[in-house]
């Protein structure tokens, strides 16, 4: 989808499927951003800030976009005020969905549970590799949180990777 070795920089809609977004440290490790599905926006950085070299966006499934050459539609794209207010609440929902990621730092346990609750379909994570990715950690971490969980009666193991809250959760 992007990359830093993408030469022009494009504006991109997300019509269907979905993406991760994650930016590469120095020493090789991956930093989960965001992800987004259909109605996202790529790109809307790039009109106004010049292109980072560390962040990438990767389709996570089929993916279907719009997309557009932002230099050779800049001054239209600026001069159009619905576009704008567009990009503003874009831009304003990924810097608080990073500010709540690294608001309030929580044990891993606490995150995995706010995690379920409020970013899993029906409060049921599926997918260990992906979910360690979002939450900053070894999936063989999260794997030992679920397990412990588990136990707890926090949780309910439904099948390989997946794992439901269960009601005596936060």
């Amino acid at each position: 989808m992007s990359s830093p070795f993408q030469n022009e920089a494009l504006f991109q809609i997300v019509e269907q499927g979905s993406l991760n977004i994650y930016f590469v440290r120095d020493d090789g490790t991956r930093y989960s951003l965001s992800n987004g599905a259909s109605d996202y926006f790529l790109g809307d950085m790039d009109i106004f800030y010049p292109k980072s070299n560390n962040i990438y966006a990767e389709a996570a499934e089929s993916l279907t976009c719009i997309s557009f050459s932002i230099e050779q539609n800049k001054e239209i794209l600026l001069s159009n005020a619905k576009f704008l207010e567009l990009i503003c609440v874009s831009l304003a929902s990924k810097i608080g969905t990073m500010t709540t990621m690294d608001a309030a730092p929580a044990s891993l346990t606490e995150r995995v549970l706010s995690y379920m609750k409020y970013k899993c379909s029906s409060e049921t994570l599926k997918g260990v590799e992906q979910a360690a990715f979002r939450l900053h950690c070894s999936a063989r971490q999260l794997q030992r949180i679920l397990n412990q969980c588990e136990t707890a009666g926090l949780v309910e193991k439904l099948g390989k990777g997946t794992y439901r809250l269960t009601n005596n959760h936060i």
